[in-house]
Order: C-alpha cells, then sequence, then structure tokens
C-alpha cells in the first residue's frame, strides 16, 4: 500500500485592483513537508483577465508566476530565497502582499503523490 502524506496549498490569484476585491485564480502553491515537496503550477486565462481589468500587464502577471516557480524550485533566479530550505521558501509564497499576485489562504489536504495532487488542485481552482 502508498504511504499517503499531508500537505498544504495556496491558489494564487491574480488581484489587478486591490481596491475592488476582484480576483482570477492563475495557480496553486502546494508544500509536502513529509517529502519536501514544493510546486508551484498556474495556468493564465489571458482573455479573462483583460476582460476583469482591461490594460493589465499580462508579462508582469507572467513574471510574477515564474519568480513564484523559481522560489519553489530553488532556482538562483529567485535571488536571496532560493538559498533558504523548502518550508522557509513555502512561507514566503503563501505570505500576504498587496501585489498584483497574491495568495489566498492556507488549506490542507492527503495524497499519496504530490506532483499529482497539484495538477489536481490546479484543474479544480483555475480556470
Amino acid at each position: 500500500m502508498t504511504q499517503r502524506v499531508s500537505y498544504q496549498y495556496v491558489v494564487l490569484r491574480c488581484v489587478p485592483r486591490p481596491e475592488r476585491e476582484e480576483f482570477c485564480n492563475v495557480g496553486v502553491v502546494l508544500y509536502c513537508h513529509a517529502t519536501d515537496f514544493l510546486g508551484v503550477a498556474h495556468r493564465v486565462d489571458e482573455a479573462r483577465l483583460s476582460a476583469l481589468a482591461p490594460g493589465l500587464d499580462l508579462a508582469h502577471v507572467h513574471r510574477g508566476l515564474a519568480y513564484a516557480e523559481a522560489v519553489a524550485s530553488g532556482s538562483p533566479a529567485a535571488g536571496a530565497a532560493s538559498g533558504e530550505r523548502t518550508s522557509q521558501r513555502f512561507g514566503f509564497l503563501k505570505a500576504p502582499r498587496s501585489t498584483v499576485l497574491q495568495p489566498g489562504p492556507v488549506h490542507g489536504g492527503v495524497c499519496e503523490d504530490p506532483a499529482a495532487a497539484l495538477g489536481r488542485l490546479l484543474d479544480a481552482y483555475v480556470d
């Protein structure tokens, strides 16, 4: 029998105008302590974002998501965050901030394969 492990995740939201409190889900970050897994998956519906916020710099959104991937993977492109432990990198990604790309609340779950769970969460929460 395959061992089930617990994980935590946040949904990444594009919030073009925070004062309006409107957002569009664009990605998911999943962290599993037991397997030391930290991953980011994203999908941007540019037409939907453009309808929500005409004039939004979509390249900025894509750069933010690429940075989140760099932090998750520990890539040197993440700067100082790249040298941190996996749990600290997740802490950085889940921290609230008032930018266009924001994490939602932290949720938890259990799975046998964190990478597969990340894909399922992306399909469930990102249009």
